[in-house]
């Protein structure tokens, strides 16, 4: 079974400035250098008509792992994330996200639109995630779901930090 949630978040940025920052290779490895962890940007493209499509891993020690996860997987895990951002249509940005993680049944899967908003712009995201485990697999569904949602807010207060600084 699945977990499905939905997460809302504003910036001050335009719709253009979030699209941009998506689109410039210092933003990512900037932004993944700030969440911390091994992480790693393995492409980035940007196509001539300003579609976006990114690709990063993040490779979680055996040691980093929480509790339950420490528990059920004796070895290292590998987080593997596709996000690709349409260019901006009718002044909305929609994007696609992707995970997929080796070495345990895990995946996760969400649908985005950037959209402006009175006081920039609006972000909201709706997403699933699912943990192929019997007897406990809800829970770190339920879990994951929640790390995404924090870790959500978290890329969008550096995105708007970002913009900020590189106006």
């Amino acid at each position: 079974m699945s977990r499905s949630f939905e997460v809302s978040l504003d910036s001050p940025g335009t719709v253009a400035q979030v699209h941009a920052a998506f689109g410039d290779r210092d933003y990512w490895l900037a932004r993944l250098d700030a969440l911390g962890g091994s992480r790693t940007l393995d492409s980035l493209t940007v196509e001539s008509d300003g579609t976006i499509s990114v690709v990063s891993t993040e490779d979680l020690r055996h040691s980093a792992l929480p509790g339950i996860l420490a528990t059920l997987y004796r070895g290292d895990l590998n987080v593997v994330s596709s996000e690709r951002w349409a260019p901006p249509g009718d002044r909305e940005v929609r994007g696609e996200i992707n995970v997929a993680v080796t070495g345990a049944p895990g995946s996760g899967h969400g649908a985005a639109v950037l959209a402006p908003s009175a006081r920039g712009s609006q972000l909201k995201l709706s997403g699933t995630v699912e943990f192929r485990v019997p007897v406990i697999g809800g829970r770190i569904e339920d879990y994951l779901a929640r790390v995404i949602v924090e870790g959500l807010s978290k890329v969008q207060s550096f995105t708007t930090e970002w913009i900020i600084d590189h106006a």
